[in-house]
């Protein structure tokens, strides 16, 4: 924090009159860049739609600074109950609230059911990514991306033509 004020030439009190913690200052940094890069695709399909975000979201995190912030984040997050507040406002359910817009368009294409969960839904498509980013136990790839979706679409698609 220190160094911060000292490059923006103000107080250590200036910079937490609005930052109150390290991890909500790095949360201001880190959240504009990261949901700027993560724009809400249209493809026209639900699968297209899925695929086209889990790609978006490997792309950002995958070996990169954005991905080890986000990371470090999520450790802080678990250390620092304010930051998780702003963390479950300003990120998460931002997040959710404009992947939403997928599912609630497929619902209307017909492409799924009516009464999809949509949290459920991006629980699977991003959790598992989100376990493989944390976990670092098996890559995050195309493949993998791919695999999830068609796993998601599949489970989806066989309740909207009552095949389950």
């Amino acid at each position: 924090m220190e160094e911060v004020a000292v490059r923006a030439q103000v107080s250590k009190a200036t910079i937490y009159r609005r930052w109150p913690t390290k991890g909500t200052l790095v949360f201001d940094a880190f959240g504009a860049q990261f949901l700027a890069r993560q724009p809400l695709p249209d493809t026209g399909s639900l699968r297209g739609d899925l695929l086209a975000s889990l790609r978006s979201w490997i792309r950002v995190v995958k070996g990169t600074v954005t991905g080890r912030t986000l990371v470090g984040l999520i450790a802080e997050v678990q250390r620092d109950p304010e930051l998780a507040e702003v963390w479950s406002e300003r990120f998460v359910r931002q997040v959710r609230a404009q992947h939403r817009l997928m599912i609630d368009r497929a619902v209307e294409r017909g492409e799924i059911p009516s009464d999809t969960d949509a949290d459920v839904t991006l629980d699977l498509l991003f959790g598992s990514a989100y376990h493989r980013l944390l976990q670092s136990h098996l890559t995050l790839s195309d493949r993998f991306a791919q695999s999830v979706v068609d796993t998601i679409v599949k489970g989806l698609s066989s309740d909207a033509d009552g095949s389950r």
